[in-house]
């Protein structure tokens, strides 16, 4: 089975565009349940009118899941814990309001799922205010369908997608008892002044065009507040490459092969028992006409009779073991994960070996970064900006009012993708020193590398607070006291090592 075949099992709405069926299926394989629509396990043969069972009609016994683990990996590397990246500004307040905004609305969490989602090929988040505070909140784009100006901006936003009568009249609709059961459709649709809400309509129907003006709200933002990310795609496009597509196939096969290989060694531990009559008792010495799985009970079979098991070879599951292999290492290829081998690493290794070791899931990872990161959440910042020049009394983030938040020089800083080891650290600070000393780099630049490097929350910051050391004389004499100190350890040390050399010679 391939994917165009797997696919064919998935039911297609054909009032929905063939975007949302493709991103439907392709959520599928994302949330690993691709083969739940297959009714028969792979462990039955036959079915209850003993007809033989295709293995392409059977669902797998085991799911590598592969394509779920390259897109959880890849969101770890761009937004997990250790990678937030730090915001910079040309105003030094918007930094420290967006780190609220990112603690209030628990930002790290709503990108990583972001990173998720539009694995399949995009996402979208919605910016709104309750009470003058921000919230934003994760969607998928299947039943979404954007539009753009010549610049890349969205002029409109539009939600489409059915839903049964009876919710809509949990939710205030007048819906009637006998149509309950019966599918509506849900439009409504976003500009850049007001929220259109239109009214429900049966599907077959058509589609929903009388505005109910009771529901319909005036932002008067100005702009659309929705940020759309197409995963590994520039601004300005509905849906980019899905991140795991082209290894659908593949994966599919490893199922499969694991699972036959599964059921071989069962089948090996266990072989069926074939016994052949002898001319005495041509029925068979127990008198049935068939045969026997499994050797846990005695037979006896007349003396020109003959038993014996059907037994498979062992090298097989070598062989299966040895394809699925190459198979996974095709898969991690084709997908950009991570190919090294977890029982190959004995020790621990430096950012940097680390780094290498997983260079194509970094790969991945920058160009998310661009996606969901440059594209994305720094949108997303200078979006919160824009509301607060927009809401009146301004937006209240940390229990404080913002008004006409500046969006100049917004930057995002990242951090590596690996810490660095101490004898890393030790290094790059001599080298850094040994540079300054030279004349070819200024103290403020060696001291944001250093503490970039180090994971500094703001290497800025950090240079600000050198300059106030250096200003104040108590901390001057202290620092050039723990610098004596440790000139007369190193030369102690080096003093101890010529006595030692001079008495072993």
């Amino acid at each position: 089975m391939d994917w165009l075949q797997l696919k064919k099992t998935y039911p297609q709405d054909q009032h929905l565009p063939a975007r949302a069926n493709r991103l439907t299926a392709l959520m599928k394989v994302r949330d690993c349940t691709q083969y739940d629509a297959i009714p028969n396990p792979f462990s039955s043969e036959y079915n209850g009118a003993g007809e033989y069972i295709p293995l392409s009609q059977r669902r797998p016994s085991v799911r590598t899941n592969m394509c779920a683990t390259v897109v959880d990996e890849s969101a770890s590397l761009v937004f997990g814990e250790c990678h937030w990246p730090t915001l910079t500004a040309d105003s030094p307040d918007v930094a420290g309001v967006m780190a609220d905004l990112d603690r209030e609305c628990a930002l790290p969490a709503v990108m990583v799922e972001a990173v998720i989602a539009g694995s399949v090929g995009s996402c979208a988040l919605l910016v709104e205010t309750v009470d003058r505070v921000p919230c934003v909140s994760k969607h998928d784009t299947r039943f979404l369908t954007p539009t753009w100006d010549a610049a890349n901006n969205l002029t409109s936003v539009t939600e489409c997608y059915k839903v049964k009568g009876s919710d809509l009249a949990a939710n205030g609709w007048p819906i009637s008892e006998d149509d309950g059961p019966a599918m509506f459709w849900w439009r409504r649709e976003w500009g850049c002044t007001e929220c259109r809400v239109y009214m429900p309509r049966l599907v077959s129907e058509g589609t929903p065009d009388q505005i109910d003006a009771s529901r319909t709200t005036q932002h008067g933002l100005g702009f659309v507040p929705w940020i759309w990310m197409a995963n590994l795609a520039q601004p300005g496009v509905v849906d980019g490459p899905c991140t795991f597509e082209r290894a659908i196939d593949t994966v599919i096969e490893c199922d499969y092969l694991l699972s036959q290989s599964g059921r071989g060694l069962k089948y090996s531990s266990d072989p069926k028992l074939v016994i052949k009559a002898g001319k005495a008792d041509p029925a068979g010495a127990d008198g049935d006409n068939g045969t026997t799985g499994g050797s846990a009970s005695a037979l006896i079979v007349p003396m020109d009779g003959d038993a014996k098991m059907l037994e498979i070879n062992g090298d097989a599951s070598g062989a299966m073991l040895a394809q699925y292999k190459e198979l996974r290492a095709i898969v991690m290829e084709q997908i950009h994960g991570n190919r090294a081998s977890a029982d190959k690493i004995s020790a621990a290794h430096s950012g940097r070996a680390m780094e290498m070791m997983c260079q194509s899931l970094v790969w991945l990872a920058d160009r998310l970064r661009l996606s969901y990161g440059e594209y994305g959440l720094l949108a997303l910042y200078r979006m919160i900006c824009r509301f607060s020049s927009v809401v009146a009394g301004g937006i209240q983030i940390g229990g404080k009012d913002h008004v006409n938040l500046p969006d100049a020089g917004l930057a995002l800083q990242w951090p590596p993708y690996f810490p660095s080891t101490d004898p890393e650290l030790l290094q790059l600070a001599q080298g850094l020193a040994t540079a300054v000393a030279g004349g070819f780099m200024s103290n403020e630049t060696a001291c944001n590398i250093y503490a970039a490097k180090v994971g500094t929350a703001s290497p800025q910051e950090e240079w600000n607070k050198v300059l106030d050391e250096l200003s104040d004389p108590v901390l001057v004499a202290k620092r050039q006291d723990a610098a004596n100190a440790a000139k007369i350890d190193r030369k102690a040390g080096a003093s101890g090592r010529t006595e030692t050399r001079q008495v072993t010679a």
